[in-house]
C-alpha cells in the first residue's frame, strides 16, 4: 500500500468515528429577496426556490409570507424548483417582514435564484441553526458610474446608490449591532429584515447579534458592462479570526482579470487586494470575497472543503461546476458518476492545487470525491452576465462508493462469545457481522481496525461461514466471495472449523475455527449513499 493512500485512509478512519461537521442541510430555511434592479422596472421579478431532498417521502412546506403557503413532497435526490409570489421582491424599506420561510421533516438543501429581465443572482440559503453571531463587512468595491466618483452616490437612482446590507433573522425575537463610526443597534422579530446603506462615511466593520442571522451584501443594480446594471449579491461568511488560505481559480476571473479583486475584512480593518492569476493563493486572517463585473462570491477556505456538494442548473442560462482540489487527488473528483476529463485541470501557480470548470447537464448534479476533499462553486452566466455562490454541502466524508450522507459504523464489539453468540450481539445494536467483499472495502475497514483496537485484541470474529451443505464460504450479506485474505495453508477442509475469524495481529489474515471459540466480533452497518447518477 503506498504512503499516500495510508495517510487518506487513516483520515478517512478519524472522520468516520467523529461526529459530522456541519453541512448546508437542515429542516428550517428563511430567505430573503433583496430588490432586483429597480422595484420600478417594468418586468416582472422571477424568484425561485431549488430544494433538494435527501431522503425519501420529504414533506415541505414553503410560506411566503402573506402571499400563499406551497406543501409539497419531495424523495430522495430529487430536485425542484419553486416559483414564487412577485411580491416577495423586498424593496427600500429599512425593516420588513417579507420573508420566505421553509420547513421540511428531513434534511434538504435550499438554493435561492433571483432574475428580474436579464439580471440574476443566486444564493446558497444556509438552514436558521447554522446561522452566526457575527459577520465581518467587506469593502465596496469600486465599480465605475456605481460607486465612483463618490459624489454620484446617492440613494435616489438605483445604479448610483450605495452598496447595502440586508440583515435576516432568524426565528427569535434579536437584538442586533452593526458597529462602524457609529454603532447601531436595532430590534428584529422572528423572520424580520433590517436593510442598511453601506455608506464611505460609516466606515461599517461587523454585525453582531444575540441570535444567530444571515447577512447579505450587495447591490441592487450594480453596473457590469457599458450602461448595464444588474443585482450583485452575495451572503457574508460567518466571522473568524483564524489565518485561513483561500485557493482562487482562474475561471471566476474569466475575461476579466485585470477588474478582479479580493475584499478582505477582519475585526477591525479592510482592504481590497487586486486578483493576480500567478499568485492565486490569498492567506488573511478574516473573510475573503471575490469581485469581478457581475459576480461577487464567498471564496471557500480550505478548513471548509468537503467530500460531497450537490448542484442544480437553471434554466436558459450556461452551469458550471468550478471545482479545487489538490493536485495528486485530480483522479478521485466525480460529477455525477464520472471522473472530470484530465484536459480540464489547470494549474493554480505556486500551490498544490489544481482547478476545473465543468460544463453542468440540465438538472441535478452531485459533485463528490473519492478518497479526499475539495471546494466546489456553482456558477452561471446569462447574457454575458455572471453570477454564483459556493455549492450546497452534503458530506465531509470521502469514501470510494459514492456520496456519504451518514457514514458507515465499524465496531469492535465489547462482549467475546461464539460466532453465533456474536451474531446475536450486533443484532441487539441494529448492526450486522460484517460482511466486506470488496478488496477496496476491506482496506478502508482494516484501517477503522486499527483505530478502534483500543485493547489491543488478537482476533475478531467476522460475517463469513462455510455451508454445512456445499462446503463453500459465503458472506452474510448474500455478496459473493470474490476476494479473500486467508492466511497461509487457510482455510482447511470441511471437518475444521465451520466460521472465519480475522486477525488483528498479523495484517488482518483469515482462518477457519471452530464457532464456539470466544471472540470478539466486528459489527458493522453501512453507509447512506445520496443518488449520484
Amino acid at each position: 500500500m503506498s504512503p499516500e493512500l495510508l495517510l487518506l485512509l487513516l483520515l478517512l478512519a478519524a472522520e468516520s468515528t467523529a461526529p459530522l461537521p456541519d453541512v448546508n442541510t437542515g429542516l428550517e430555511f428563511v430567505v430573503a429577496f433583496p430588490e432586483n434592479i429597480a422595484y420600478y422596472y417594468p418586468d416582472r421579478p422571477k424568484m425561485v426556490i431549488q430544494i433538494t431532498a435527501l431522503y425519501d417521502e420529504t414533506k415541505i412546506t414553503i410560506k411566503q409570507h402573506s402571499f400563499g403557503t406551497i406543501c409539497k413532497t419531495q424523495d430522495k435526490g430529487a430536485s425542484q424548483d419553486y416559483i414564487l409570489h412577485a411580491k416577495m421582491e423586498i424593496y427600500k424599506e429599512e425593516t420588513s417582514d417579507i420573508t420566505l420561510q421553509i420547513h421540511s421533516d428531513k434534511s434538504i438543501t435550499v438554493h435561492a435564484i433571483n432574475q428580474k429581465s436579464s439580471s440574476l443572482q443566486t444564493a446558497l440559503v444556509l438552514p436558521t441553526d447554522k446561522l452566526s453571531l457575527a459577520y465581518f463587512i467587506p469593502p465596496v468595491p469600486e465599480i465605475q458610474r456605481t460607486t465612483r466618483p463618490a459624489e454620484i452616490v446617492t440613494t435616489d437612482v438605483t445604479e448610483r446608490s450605495p452598496f447595502k446590507l440586508v440583515i435576516v433573522n432568524g426565528n427569535k425575537p434579536n437584538e442586533v449591532k452593526v458597529e462602524g463610526s457609529g454603532n447601531e443597534t436595532f430590534s428584529l422579530q422572528p423572520f424580520q429584515i433590517q436593510q442598511i446603506w453601506v455608506k464611505a462615511e460609516m466606515e461599517l466593520r461587523k454585525v453582531t447579534a444575540n441570535h444567530p442571522v444571515a447577512v447579505l451584501f450587495g447591490h441592487t443594480c450594480a453596473i457590469y458592462h457599458s450602461c448595464t446594471c444588474g443585482q450583485l449579491f452575495t451572503s457574508l461568511p460567518p466571522a473568524q479570526s483564524e489565518v485561513q488560505k483561500y485557493y482562487i481559480p482562474e475561471f471566476l476571473a474569466k475575461y476579466a482579470e485585470n477588474k478582479s479583486v479580493v475584499l478582505l475584512s477582519k475585526e477591525n480593518s479592510t482592504k481590497v487586494q487586486a486578483f493576480d492569476m500567478n499568485s492565486p493563493l490569498v492567506e488573511f486572517d478574516g473573510s475573503a470575497i471575490f469581485y469581478r463585473p457581475g459576480l461577487l462570491i464567498s471564496l471557500i477556505p480550505e478548513t471548509d472543503f468537503a467530500s460531497c456538494y450537490v448542484v442544480s442548473t437553471i434554466n436558459d442560462t450556461m452551469s458550471y461546476a468550478v471545482i479545487v482540489v489538490r493536485k495528486n487527488l485530480t483522479d478521485g473528483v466525480r460529477v455525477r458518476d464520472l471522473p472530470v476529463q484530465k484536459t480540464l485541470w489547470q494549474e493554480l501557480n505556486g500551490t498544490d492545487f489544481r482547478s476545473a470548470s465543468v460544463t453542468l447537464l440540465p438538472g441535478k448534479s452531485a459533485i463528490w470525491h473519492t478518497s479526499s476533499k475539495m471546494a466546489v462553486y456553482f456558477v452561471g452566466n446569462k447574457e454575458n452576465a455572471w453570477f454564483g455562490n459556493p455549492a450546497p454541502i452534503l458530506s465531509h466524508i470521502p469514501d470510494f462508493r459514492g456520496c456519504v450522507l451518514s457514514p458507515e459504523i465499524v465496531k469492535i464489539g465489547p462482549n467475546a462469545g461464539g460466532w453465533r453468540e456474536s451474531l446475536q450481539n450486533c443484532s441487539e445494536d441494529q448492526l450486522d457481522l460484517v460482511s466486506f467483499p470488496d478488496a477496496q472495502l476491506q482496506t478502508q475497514i482494516y484501517e477503522q481496525l486499527r483505530q478502534a483496537n483500543k485493547n489491543n485484541l488478537q482476533e475478531v470474529w467476522i460475517g463469513m461461514r462455510r455451508s454445512s451443505m456445499s462446503g463453500e464460504w459465503y458472506w452474510l450479506s448474500d455478496a459473493k466471495v470474490n476476494h479473500s485474505n486467508w492466511e497461509e495453508g487457510e482455510p482447511g477442509t470441511m471437518n475444521d472449523g465451520q466460521c472465519a475469524i480475522m486477525s488483528l495481529a498479523k495484517g488482518f489474515g483469515w482462518r477457519d475455527e471452530d464457532c464456539c471459540k470466544a471472540a470478539h466480533p466486528v459489527c458493522y452497518k453501512e453507509p447512506v449513499f445520496f443518488p449520484v447518477e
